[in-house]
């Protein structure tokens, strides 16, 4: 399984309610289902007009139907080449040593 990282813009999406976010995401647990393969939709991230969504999937065009069947706009869909953070800087400098 791969991780995927999909940028969708949708006009005003900063402003969308806790009501709105929660339809959102029962209409996504649907579109997930309905797939008939392994698809996890790990977290969402509202900044501006975008939401970006980390999903894992075996590949794009899966991550790009799931979009299709939920109505959602997949306007980039980017494979995560890898994952960092400040953990990193630690276990880095130890394998250095």
């Amino acid at each position: 399984m791969r991780r995927f990282i999909i940028e969708r813009e949708i006009e005003g999406a900063s402003e969308l309610t806790q009501e709105q976010l929660a339809g959102i995401a029962s209409t996504s647990n649907a579109a997930a289902a309905s797939l008939g393969v392994p698809y996890h939709w790990v977290q969402s991230y509202v900044a501006g007009d975008k939401l970006y969504c980390v999903h894992v999937a075996e590949d794009e065009e899966t991550v790009r139907e799931h979009a299709r069947r939920g109505g959602f706009p997949a306007n980039r869909v980017t494979e995560v080449a890898t994952d960092f953070g400040p953990h990193t800087a630690t276990s880095v400098a130890v394998a250095v040593r």
